[in-house]
């Protein structure tokens, strides 16, 4: 049987080697414009927050300031990861194509490209109302600390989730100008959600963190791995059903509960820590699962 290849670029095989001019490629996969799949989970949730908030459909200028926001702070995410980890990364299979590790990108290149990303980010604060704008603030310091927990915690993934998720708080903050005790309630059930789903992706990683003397929730899961994310997905689900019910979520919300609930047990029974290749599907089907809490939040706001 052939080896599978989980490296997670392929420089020469992706829409930014076809459309953007070659000097430009190096930097969109810095921020990782050729895998969208980080800047759907990041926005969909949020996306969701803000139809919660909302009641109903968002005003249009705010999709467009939390949207742009999710693609950019995620970009910025992953530079910083790779800044930190480019001595880690060649080392590591899934990474060693990466810009930087790979040296398509110098530090110093990137650091700039970073300070570039942080700069228009902080243009979006001026559409932020002044609640929203100090979250922001509290956000970047999360941002940064996340790519060095892998070295001295096994949880890294609750600090990445606290951060992919950020915008959910921000949604209500800026809609409402408060963030009431439903939203918290959906916003931590999105963090476990994410603990459950990117320990399914840590454990690509497994061997390789093994030996580099990294850590990850998939080395403290081990062979238990199924049992402890069926219990963050479980948790997941308490979680927004308690949060639908304290925000007065209609009935269609529950329904569309109830297929997440069914997505969340498919991806329980086709995971296998044993062929860790099968994580990069159930990972990616996260998108599916982030429509639908979309679509459960409009569910939500119907008048029935």
């Amino acid at each position: 049987m052939s080896k599978v290849d989980l490296s997670d670029m392929r420089p020469h095989d992706d829409w930014v080697e076809y459309w953007l001019p070659r000097s430009w490629g190096p930097y969109a996969r810095l921020c990782r414009l050729d895998r969208p799949v980080g800047t759907w989970l990041t926005l969909l949730p949020t996306l969701a927050a803000l139809a919660q908030a909302a009641n109903g459909i968002p005003e249009w200028w705010r999709l467009i300031v939390f949207s742009l926001g999710a693609l950019l702070m995620r970009g910025v995410g992953c530079t910083i990861n790779d800044i930190f980890d480019r001595d880690i990364d060649r080392k590591v299979e899934r990474t060693r194509f990466r810009p930087l590790t790979s040296g398509q990108v110098s530090l110093k290149a990137a650091i700039v490209f970073l300070i570039a990303q942080l700069a228009v980010c902080a243009l979006l604060l001026f559409a932020l109302n002044p609640y929203s704008r100090w979250l922001a603030v509290i956000l970047v310091p999360i941002v940064i600390v996340y790519p060095l927990c892998k070295r001295f915690t096994y949880w890294p993934q609750v600090v990445l989730g606290i951060g992919f998720n950020w915008g959910m708080l921000m949604a209500w903050s800026d809609t409402q100008n408060t963030v009431p005790l439903g939203a918290i309630a959906m916003w931590v059930g999105a963090v476990l959600w994410q603990v459950g789903y990117d320990s399914i992706y840590a454990y690509i990683d497994v061997r390789d963190d093994r030996e580099l003397g990294l850590h990850s929730t998939a080395l403290r899961f081990a062979e238990r791995g199924k049992q402890w994310i069926s219990g963050f997905y479980i948790a997941t689900m308490a979680l927004w059903l308690a949060g639908g019910a304290m925000l007065d979520a209609a009935w269609p919300y529950y329904v569309v509960m109830a297929v997440i609930g069914a997505h969340l047990f498919w991806q329980m029974r086709e995971f296998d820590v044993a062929r860790p290749e099968k994580g990069l599907k159930l990972f990616r089907s996260n998108m599916a699962l982030g429509t639908l809490l979309v679509v459960a939040a409009l569910a939500g706001a119907l008048p029935v």
